[in-house]
């Protein structure tokens, strides 16, 4: 199960939940962002993390609404690091290995040097 994050707005009670899906990082890699860069521009890319957060299930949500919900948002520390360990999953699960060893649909290679 992938992690989550809901956050419930009280000013217009609507209630978002947001996570990373592979293909929502791998949108928001082909729209520039760059997890590494994070520390070197971090009033670009910390608004970008958590607005990428939305893309799974609230797609369709403009960006000055995100914007206002980060701008609302308490314990901000606390929300980065949540939004990064949620980032890692998918990234993590593209080295997960297959479900059953020695099944019939899963392969194996070898090198040829």
């Amino acid at each position: 199960m992938a992690k989550q994050l809901t956050i419930n707005d009280p000013t217009t009670g609507v209630t978002y939940t947001l996570e990373y899906t592979r293909k929502t990082v791998e949108a928001m890699e082909k729209n520039g962002f760059v997890a590494a860069d994070v520390e070197r521009k971090p009033m670009t890319l910390l608004p970008a993390l958590f607005a990428g957060a939305f893309l799974a299930h609230h797609r369709f949500v403009k960006r000055d609404v995100i914007d206002s919900i980060y701008a609302r948002m308490n314990h901000k520390d606390e929300l980065i690091a949540a939004l990064v360990e949620m980032y890692n999953d998918p990234l993590l699960s593209l080295l997960d290995e297959p479900e059953q060893e020695g099944n019939e649909g899963n392969l194996s290679w070898k090198t040829g040097w």
